[in-house]
């Protein structure tokens, strides 16, 4: 190929020149324009091809290497490789031959969350893929490719966590008026880690706990496997039903509270000022701690009341992440907590893995301190809203109604029949579902279900609802 034919590759674009090169030669040898056994230019004169260095020539060879597109031959150079037939693999069967059985426990609803079309997933726990924004990561991960942070990927780093990222969200709790040190933050490897840290640290087999029922599934598989007793709590639109919540602990004397204040999953309901108050005087009357599971913060307007910051950590520990806001991939949370539960705390993430990602949190750190996760969030809260009226003008439509008017990513939906029966169905036809039995700490078969508004805005989805809550009812088919 003569000097000087290739179009110039893109410098300062979000894909590495490597990157680049790869992909064009990779492209080529797809389409068979590069025949198996042809030879590529040499390092040099590729470099000198397409103006480039040599390493960067190294490096694209490596990747093509690497997926299996070319091999080198000593002492002759790089040829693209002879393409071995590959065996056949078993292909999924189409949505609407599933035959699966319907998502019954926390476990298979997360397997089905994992496996799922976000298109076709109303009972999805996440913003679908789409609604994140890639340059942000690529931005930060490309800042750590600088010398001055490349230390960071040669060490186990500190065993709190990265220093930067704790004081970024130092900053980020005095936002929402949770004062809060660096030295009173540990990350983890995301907010269950932190939940599960917590459980190992502070509770033992036979203690009871409140929680918040309806409540998250995942939590109360986490909690019955620590052999810790349930005390489900009812939670209203204000918060938790502060009668049963007095009585259970008068009665049961809880170690702790965990409970979701903001943006509750699955209802999307926030605690109140006034509910706030008052649990904490419980708290106090009764001498159990809580814990705020706060995961779902960033999509919540920061004046929202947070019992961390009217307790002062002092009863309170706070736990958040950034994997609904960032991407999932990046297993980064943190927890904020008085400094004699910190440390216990501390010790507990050093004998479970020593320490957590410090390039990872660095990244979520420039994130912060840069203000783009901040500007993201918000776009963020302005899509929800809208899909929130949309996903309600739908759901008025079929002629369903809400529990509660839905809030940040989630609503509360009545559909009048056991949605646990409903969900096989719908799942059948290709829609993942989330009954309500599914957020009850007693499994309580019920009419309500999780939807997520980001991935509920499709028209065919309340059609097939409908359909199959009619067909329960014995209702004939329009």
């Amino acid at each position: 190929m003569p000097t000087g034919t290739h179009p110039p590759l893109q410098r300062g674009a979000s894909l590495p020149l490597a990157g680049q090169l790869a992909e064009r030669y990779a492209q080529r040898i797809r389409e068979r324009l590069l025949l198996p056994g042809a030879r590529l230019p040499s390092v040099r004169d590729c470099a000198r091809q397409h103006g480039v260095s040599v390493h960067t020539v190294v490096a694209a060879y490596d990747q093509l290497q690497a997926a299996g597109l070319l091999e080198a031959r000593r002492q002759r150079g790089f040829f693209v490789r002879e393409q071995r037939p590959v065996s056949a693999r078993p292909t999924r069967a189409p949505a609407a031959a599933a035959t699966r059985q319907a998502p019954m426990d926390a476990t298979a609803l997360i397997r089905g969350m994992f496996e799922a079309d976000a298109a076709r997933a109303p009972g999805l726990g996440t913003l679908p893929a789409d609604w994140l924004d890639p340059t942000l990561l690529q931005s930060a991960l490309r800042r750590l490719q600088q010398p001055d942070a490349l230390a960071l990927q040669v060490s186990y780093g500190d065993p709190m966590g990265d220093d930067r990222l704790r004081a970024a969200l130092s900053q980020r709790l005095d936002d929402l008026g949770i004062h809060a040190a660096p030295s009173q933050i540990l990350t983890t490897n995301g907010a269950t880690h932190a939940l599960d840290l917590i459980i190992r640290t502070q509770l033992q087999p036979g203690d009871a706990v409140l929680v918040d029922d309806p409540g998250w599934a995942v939590m109360f598989a986490r909690l019955a496997q620590a052999g810790i007793r349930l005390l489900p709590v009812p939670r209203t639109a204000h918060g938790p039903d502060l009668a049963v919540l007095g009585a259970l602990a008068a009665a049961h004397s809880p170690r702790a509270y965990l409970t979701v204040s903001v943006l509750h999953n699955p209802t999307g309901h926030s605690l109140n000022l006034a509910t706030a108050h008052q649990l904490l005087r419980l708290a106090d009357e009764h001498d159990f701690f809580i814990v705020e599971d706060d995961s779902y913060g960033f999509l919540a307007p920061e004046h929202l009341p947070r019992l961390a910051a009217l307790d002062g950590l002092r009863r309170v520990t706070y736990v958040s992440g950034f994997s609904k806001v960032l991407t999932p991939a990046w297993r980064v949370g943190y927890l904020a907590a008085a400094p004699e539960r910190l440390s216990a705390l501390t010790d507990t993430k050093l004998l479970d893995g020593l320490t957590s990602s410090a390039v990872l949190e660095r990244a979520v750190a420039l994130c912060l301190e840069q203000g783009r996760l901040r500007r993201h969030a918000q776009r963020l809260r302005e899509r929800l809203a809208s899909a929130r009226q949309k996903v309600s003008a739908l759901a008025s439509k079929q002629g369903f109604a809400w529990a509660a008017p839905p809030d940040g990513l989630f609503g509360w939906l009545d559909v009048g029949v056991d949605t646990e029966r409903l969900a096989q169905p719908l799942l059948d036809t290709g829609w993942l579902t989330a009954p309500g039995a599914l957020f009850s700490a007693t499994r309580s078969p019920g009419s309500l279900m999780r939807v997520n508004v980001a991935t509920s805005l499709d028209p065919a989805f309340w059609r097939a609802l409908r359909a199959g809550v009619d067909h329960l009812q014995g209702r004939p088919a329009p």
